[in-house]
């Protein structure tokens, strides 16, 4: 089972940027998008997504061009669960789920703190509140990937300037410990679990040429439970995928859909 998550801003403007042929050729059994920013009634290229067999779950944000995740599948769930029950994220499209009948399938996209107090309150309680929400349903899911914009850098060498940013939304110590808290409650990072290595990014600012200078940070993940931990058979950052400020990143499982 083929799994990718990514943060397209704005899955339009991936689309005009050659997004459908990428879909074509990754052949992902499951897609989970963040910060899609549209609503399918929107869409015109759905009937092209349709074509490459995928189904599509949607749970856009109340306010338009905004937030929102997404869920494309090459097959049939048994159930979509959309949002957590909390109506403050759920609002804003943080979550959607699919289950099929041995592994459930998130898509979630934290909230930034980067503009400013009111928001990074918003943040950490988003933290709080929907880590209490996870730490339930891996029960009742013991087979749980929770994909992802965490918009969060685990340890340092998941940013380019760890000391710089140590007072940055996103590395700061709370959310630092909230993510060392939450593997250690029955998660694995699947990337690290794999690849130890640095200078491994999904995330770079549009500002200063970052990107091509490899001056990023690794905010999205796919974290599975530790009941899918034997199962792991891959997991990669797809940097070459230029149609976001974001990169996909891709968890293989040999387990059956």
């Amino acid at each position: 089972m083929k799994i990718i998550t990514y943060n397209v801003n704005g899955i339009r403007s991936a689309i005009s940027k050659n997004w459908l042929a990428w879909l074509q050729a990754t052949d992902a059994d499951v897609v989970c998008l963040q910060e899609i920013k549209a609503t399918p009634d929107v869409m015109t290229d759905l009937h092209l997504v349709e074509h490459l067999g995928y189904q599509h779950y949607w749970y856009p944000a109340e306010k338009k061009g905004y937030s929102g995740t997404a869920i494309f599948t090459k097959h049939s769930p048994k159930h979509v669960e959309y949002g957590c029950g909390i109506s403050d994220f759920d609002r804003e499209g943080r979550n959607i789920r699919v289950d099929f009948e041995d592994i459930s399938v998130m898509s979630v996209y934290f909230p930034s703190g980067s503009s400013g107090d009111e928001r990074q309150d918003f943040k950490f309680r988003f933290l709080d509140e929907f880590g209490e929400y996870i730490n339930q349903l891996k029960w009742a899911y013991p087979k749980l990937v929770v994909s992802g914009d965490y918009n969060i850098c685990h340890r340092p060498i998941d940013i380019h300037n760890p000391k710089s940013n140590a007072n940055s939304s996103g590395f700061l110590p709370a959310e630092r410990e909230w993510m060392e808290n939450f593997i250690e409650s029955g998660f694995v990072d699947t990337f690290r679990h794999l690849n130890k290595e640095p200078h491994n990014y999904t995330w770079w600012s549009f500002r200063a040429n970052a990107r091509a200078k490899n001056l990023g940070w690794r905010i999205d993940y796919n974290m599975a439970t530790a009941d899918l931990e034997p199962h792991i058979k891959r997991a990669a950052i797809l940097s070459e995928a230029r149609h976001s400020d974001h990169c996909p990143v891709l968890l293989e499982l040999d387990i059956n859909v």
